[in-house]
């Protein structure tokens, strides 16, 4: 009778690795559809996963996809779209997915059995020892471990979303800085122009007497600044657009990004949105992962409390044969006694961790409930002083310049008095391109703080970019 219940118990011990194992496997996408489908429906757009088996084919149909993307003039969607596609940092990113799976397909499988022999010679008698050995305790334990790695899993998955949503977000923020940077440089080339005009009618006119020494060298300072300013804006406009080469991944003649000329026009109207904070904690990822993280610590701790006393626990079966006795069979079991380790230490190491844990979930639920009301405050206000500066410093300048226009005509007025008076508006539209950069910028920040964690842009401070020359007169 136990003959046949330790066979049993060998066959059970035997065969039940083929099951866990055969269940144990790789999917088909890798954990990868889920971040197709965050792209899909948080950002309308396209996610490639370029993995080696299909690298060549892969490769080929996005590099196609980029370059019909960067035939035309790029916008904000198409500019996304492409570091979606083919920015290198989100690809390494992806295989976080694959490191992630492949610890998920290890726990479902058994740990190799040992196998041990002996021979022992005891006069005449050989005696020869056969043993094998396999890890009980991790098969015990495996259901666990195959629970924690999946839950693991699920969290990188939100991290691997969260990170390729920070991307989109900083790609399209990006594209906007770099077309701004581009709307100040063609109007810094103006300014150029006209105080290059201002200097040399005033050089004429000091060698023909009409101007002194003083009224000459003012408008020889105000070229020098407007010389100094393009150059800034140049350099500014070089690295805006190096960053958006960056995001999207462009080297060699792609980074010749074709960008429109001006920033979009404004919304008719900003967005009203009600219960952001609650819409926050329902949507980023941020608070998912550290909830789904907080979790796996739990279960930790009910499994740390369940095995504190089972650290090692193998069994094995056993076949001594000698030549002078009939072959023994059996099984032995070792088990690690808790003489001085009584795993007090790993249990309270656990519960620390999850109070740890639990109270950065806390903390992010708080932090994500500020950014998004930050986020949503500078966006109202960007588009506030945007709107102020569209609809009422502008055409009051404008006004202005119309009637020192009118004025000039008149012969009230001469050359230097209406050059002063366009200086006097530089600061006006520079100051309106900047405000209008800075909503869409706001807009990113705020779609951004809805979905995960945004990295909030600081608001321009609206200082002048050139001096200003007073009137020279006649």
């Amino acid at each position: 009778m136990n003959y046949f219940y330790l066979a049993r118990c060998r066959s059970a011990v035997i065969v039940l690795p083929f099951f866990l194992t055969a269940c144990a496997s790789f999917s088909t996408d890798g954990g990868f559809s889920e971040i197709e489908k965050i792209a899909r429906e948080r950002l309308n757009k396209d996610v490639q996963w370029q993995r080696p088996a299909e690298a060549s084919t892969a490769g080929s149909v996005t590099a196609q996809r980029v370059q019909q993307l960067l035939a035309a003039p790029l916008d904000a969607d198409g500019a996304v779209q492409i570091a979606l596609l083919n920015n290198r940092g989100l690809q390494a990113t992806f295989y976080a997915l694959g490191i992630a799976e492949a610890d998920v397909v290890q726990s479902g499988r058994l740990a190799n059995p040992g196998f041990s022999f002996g021979r022992l010679q005891r006069g005449d008698e050989i005696e020869l020892e056969r043993g094998l050995h396999i890890n009980l305790m991790r098969l015990l334990t495996m259901p666990y471990a195959q629970q924690m790695e999946q839950r693991r899993f699920a969290q990188t998955r939100h991290e691997v979303a969260m990170q390729m949503l920070s991307i989109a977000s900083e790609s399209r923020k990006a594209y906007y800085m770099a077309v701004a940077a581009d709307q100040t440089v063609l109007y810094m080339q103006q300014v150029k122009k006209a105080a290059d005009a201002g200097a040399e009618l005033a050089r004429r006119m000091e060698q023909a007497g009409n101007f002194n020494k003083l009224q000459r060298a003012r408008e020889q300072g105000f070229y020098a600044d407007a010389v100094v300013t393009l150059a800034r804006a140049e350099m500014a406009q070089t690295r805006a657009r190096e960053k958006l080469a960056r995001l999207l991944g462009l080297s060699g003649n792609q980074t010749g990004v074709i960008l429109p000329s001006r920033l979009p026009d404004l919304p008719k109207a900003p967005d009203a949105r009600a219960n952001i904070e609650q819409l926050a904690m329902t949507q980023r990822l941020d608070v998912q992962a550290a909830r789904l993280g907080t979790e796996q610590l739990a279960k930790n701790l009910g499994l740390s409390k369940a095995t504190r006393f089972l650290n090692v626990l193998e069994l094995g079966v056993v076949r001594n044969s000698s030549n002078e006795a009939p072959t023994q069979r059996g099984y032995e079991i070792s088990l690690e006694l808790p003489l001085f380790d009584w795993g007090g230490a790993k249990v309270a190491k656990a519960e620390a961790l999850y109070m740890q844990a639990l109270h950065r979930t806390a903390e992010t639920a708080i932090n994500a409930q500020s950014e998004v009301r930050s986020a949503y405050s500078s966006y109202r206000s960007s588009f506030d002083i945007a709107v102020h500066y569209r609809d009422e410093i502008l055409p009051l300048k404008k006004k202005i310049s119309d009637e020192n226009l009118l004025r000039y005509n008149g012969m009230f007025i001469g050359v230097f008095d209406l050059l002063a008076d366009a200086r006097a508006q530089i600061v006006s539209v520079n100051s309106a391109i900047e405000a209008t950069r800075d909503f869409w910028l706001a807009q990113a920040d705020l779609e951004m703080s809805l979905i995960g964690k945004p990295t909030l842009s600081a608001p321009s401070s609206g200082a002048a970019v050139t001096g200003e020359a007073p009137s020279a007169g006649h």
